[in-house]
């Protein structure tokens, strides 16, 4: 009998954790969205379907796991997204080679009624629902940005009255019953079904039946056959054709998408049932007595959105400042005397802890403020949030940073002649591949070989070396051409992390394959300790690594070695002595650079002008020292940095990279699994790109 016990227990604990996976319980919020579901159900069992009265309601439903799935806008996105709920998007409507995975948020009006934007003062309004994205959130954020609509804030008044007392009436379903703002509305006033002029549809027919003068939805929503009797209204005060709107819009928001908890199992469950289902038309309302029903009628398919893409990602920094400005939310004032350097695992985050109780001194100065992350990829989350302003990253990381709307402040300078002089050309290195003297490993010879690297996305450790290889064996599968090595930030899984040696600790290891200066193979220190323990046979990292690790030079584990034991190896040529890398080399590349928010870059070159006054390498007897390192390697900036360089102005992070390396970074980028997901993810939206 006790032999059963565990194989019983075990039946009960797979059927629990099976459970989730067998049903997508999609939320509904009206009977004609739960009667399409009901036939989506009929034809694909997979489904089922869950009723609940508001968006707010199916939210609520998820994150307490009675309900698997809804499809929401951007507004609704932000929502689900906070603390409280903490649900994820996970695929987008695509609309079509007119926008892909975005809308435009437009005003229509009648043709011949003669306002501008800036005469909509009194007029009768019809929105598609409170704190929707083109009915709400755009028109209302972009009124208040204007001036055109007067409010102070929440300590003034609530934004509703704001905007009750702006229009003379309106339908804003969701709104207080009994306001003005639900005086145009014929039903409810829900944001449901419930109300004939809720969503898209609905507040283009409060306008069409003249309840409303303007109406506020995407560009879409005017159909085709009725064009002709309408307009848009320009942020520009004039007016455009319906189908005008790339010249006459508001805002770019990014599409619907659909919201769950995370979890990547339930995630890739609702992405595969719903890419499977056959015999019905997700995209059609037709015979439901209403429209968008589940997705909006205008979508040509669904696409699934990069992994672990979140609500900030997925929405984009424009639209959230947007949607904060309108969320009553009380903007903190910010000290222009400090910056948050965001640092990177514990020994950096011990290294800003000191420079942050340096830098307080007498309150008329600048000062740090420390935010650590686990990784780069986090602290360039934390610089786009607001919650960090700065970090100093390699070229890699810069491209990743660029794509994501961030940019150059400041270089590191590796040559101190050019510190004092202006107009100095930035600093570059080489990325070198090193060997021990004498092992027989060549260019020629490399695959099979165990590989060390700085960091996968870095640029001397991954991108050019793997960029060579690629072009060589053209396949991405990186894995096929090295048997193993230790590419900090790989997959755990991944043969890049089994030569990795993380922190030391005997057992529960968290750091192994991290990157951050955690793992002891992190860096260029680290992938030259990973070739000389004998973890590796090959280490790609800069070409002065290894006199920085020698000869007496470097830490601890570094101060028995020579030089002389180790070589250079390079296509078309044989190993060569580390002091060749000006002929053998895999390519010069651009210094490591801090970057910044746009609107940041003056404040945070100011204050790291006056930081390196008070601990650059050249002050004597500095209390602290920006540029050297106690507990590791390369903390915060390279150790061989010897001053920090303003970037030039509006410079973007294209033009800081140069050419060839951008070329060289696109062309890796063939190479999907080599982008990473924050990348990924600030680049989804096709129609939201800048660069």
């Amino acid at each position: 009998m006790k032999s059963l016990l565990p194989v019983a227990l075990l039946g009960c604990l797979a059927a629990v954790f099976a459970a989730p996976a067998e049903k997508v319980r999609w939320c509904l919020k009206s009977d004609q969205e739960f009667l399409k579901c009901s036939h989506l159900a009929a034809k694909s069992t997979v489904f089922s379907c869950v009723k609940r009265e508001s968006t707010i309601d199916c939210i609520v439903a998820i994150k307490a796991g009675e309900a698997d799935a809804i499809t929401l806008d951007g507004g609704d996105i932000y929502t689900a997204g906070l603390t409280n709920y903490d649900l994820y998007p996970i695929i987008a409507e695509d609309y079509g080679e007119s926008s892909d995975t975005c809308y435009f948020a437009v005003a229509v009006v009648k043709k011949g009624t003669g306002f501008g934007i800036k005469q909509l003062a009194g007029k009768k309004s019809c929105h598609t629902g409170l704190g929707k994205s083109a009915g709400w959130n755009i028109p209302i954020g972009n009124l208040v940005s204007m001036e055109i609509l007067p409010w102070q804030g929440i300590e003034d008044k609530p934004l509703e009255e704001a905007v009750g007392e702006f229009f003379s009436a309106s339908c804003v379903p969701g709104a207080m019953t009994g306001s003005k703002l639900c005086q145009l509305c014929r039903g409810d006033c829900s944001r449901s079904q419930k109300e004939p002029y809720y969503g898209y549809s609905g507040a283009f027919q409060c306008l069409a039946d003249d309840a409303g003068e303007v109406a506020f939805v995407k560009h879409l929503t005017v159909p085709d056959s009725e064009a002709g009797k309408y307009e848009l209204l320009c942020k520009d005060d004039t007016r455009k054709a319906i189908s005008e709107y790339k010249d006459c819009y508001w805002a770019k928001v990014p599409a619907h998408a659909v919201v769950t908890r995370k979890d990547p199992q339930l995630a890739e469950l609702i992405w595969t049932s719903l890419e499977t289902v056959q015999g019905f038309d997700l995209f059609s309302s037709e015979g439901y007595t209403a429209k968008d029903l589940i997705f909006k009628d205008t979508t040509k398919k669904l696409v699934k959105l990069p992994a672990n893409t979140d609500t900030f990602l997925y929405l984009g920094a424009e639209y959230m400042s947007i949607i904060r400005s309108l969320k009553k939310e009380p903007i903190l004032a910010t000290s222009s005397k400090d910056i948050k350097w965001c640092a990177v695992g514990h020994a950096e985050t011990a290294k800003c802890d000191q420079w942050s109780i340096n830098s307080v001194g007498d309150g008329t100065t600048s000062s740090i403020e420390c935010q650590r992350a686990e990784t780069v990829e986090e602290c360039l989350k934390k610089i786009m949030r607001k919650e960090a302003d700065a970090v100093a990253v390699d070229g890699g990381q810069v491209y990743t940073a660029g794509k994501c709307g961030l940019v150059p402040a400041m270089v590191e300078q590796y040559d101190e002649s050019q510190c004092s002089s202006t107009g100095a050309s930035a600093s570059s290195y080489f990325a070198v591949a090193v060997v021990k003297k004498g092992s027989g490993v060549t260019w020629d010879n490399l695959r099979g070989k165990r590989s060390c690297h700085t960091g996968v996305g870095r640029t001397a450790g991954w991108n050019i070396p793997m960029g060579h290889i690629h072009q060589i064996t053209k396949d991405c599968d990186f894995t096929k051409f090295f048997s193993s090595g230790c590419a900090p930030g790989s997959d755990p899984s991944s043969p890049f992390c089994s030569q990795c040696a993380g922190s030391g600790k005997a057992v529960g290891d968290e750091a192994k394959c991290k990157a951050s200066a955690d793992e002891k193979y992190y860096g260029y220190a680290g992938a030259f300790r990973c070739l000389v323990d004998g973890a590796g046979d090959v280490a790609f990292v800069k070409h002065t690594t290894v006199s920085e690790n020698s000869d007496g030079a470097g830490p601890e584990w570094a101060r028995g070695l020579s030089s002389g034991d180790y070589e250079l190896i390079c296509p078309g040529k044989g190993p060569v002595e580390v002091s060749a890398f000006a002929s053998c080399n895999l390519a010069a590349v651009p210094a490591h650079a801090v970057v910044t928010r746009p609107e940041s870059r003056q404040e945070v070159v100011r204050i790291l002008k006056e930081q390196q006054s008070k601990f650059g390498a050249t002050v004597a007897d500095a209390t602290f020292r920006m540029f050297q390192s106690e507990g590791g390697k390369n903390l915060l900036f390279k150790d061989s940095t010897k001053c920090l360089q303003e970037t030039k102005a509006e410079e973007t992070f294209a033009q800081f990279l140069g050419t060839d390396y951008m070329t060289a970074m696109n062309s890796l980028r063939q190479c999907s699994a080599t982008t990473p997901d924050l990348e990924l993810s600030c680049t989804f939206h096709s129609c939201q790109q800048k660069n």
